[in-house]
């Protein structure tokens, strides 16, 4: 499989349910003003909850080549242990009790199923997993797993190194000092 992409858009059950609560809550700044203040609040909230959306909606998660990219931040999948398509049950202990606070996590709340992908070797005080909300767990822990296979297999020297040659992953934008 090998190649994945995907956006995680926010529902457009979330867009019709903000429009109602935008101009309930700014409504209720006529009960302290009247004028052009209660319309300037309601605009304020909706661009506010626009905003947000549109952020959330700006995520992506791509599997190409020998790395996994989650809003951003790169994963090598070389450094990729064990990758596990979650269920709703699994993915909410991941995201509650059982979770690990030192975890790389991409969450929306508008899903909520998984994939878990366990770094093989964490180091001190390391990343020791990475959990991503997605539409589709079973193709991305698919592509995840035929990535990291064929990313393993092309290393000649045996060497797990990502694509700027460090062995490690890190957020977008920063580059290795070392």
């Amino acid at each position: 499989m090998g190649a994945y992409r995907e956006r995680l858009l926010v529902p457009v059950s979330y867009w019709l349910l903000a429009a109602p609560c935008v101009v309930v809550l700014g409504a209720e700044a006529y009960f302290f003003v009247d004028g052009w203040i209660p319309p300037l609040v309601i605009g304020l909230l909706a661009v506010l909850v626009g905003t947000l959306y549109v952020r959330w909606s700006l995520a992506t998660i791509e599997v190409a080549g020998p790395v996994l990219r989650a809003d951003g931040d790169t994963l090598a999948l070389t450094e990729a242990g064990d990758v596990i398509a979650l269920d709703e049950r699994q993915s909410a202990q991941l995201r509650g009790p059982r979770g690990d606070p030192a975890a790389h996590l991409l969450l929306r709340p508008y899903l909520r199923r998984a994939v878990y992908v366990a770094i093989a070797d964490p180091g001190e005080g390391g990343v020791p997993y990475w959990l991503i909300a997605t539409r589709h767990p079973e193709r991305l822990a698919a592509a995840i797993s035929s990535a990291r296979d064929a990313a393993g297999s092309t290393d000649a020297d045996g060497t797990d190194t990502d694509e700027a040659g460090t062995g490690s992953h890190r957020p977008a934008g920063q580059q290795s000092v070392g």
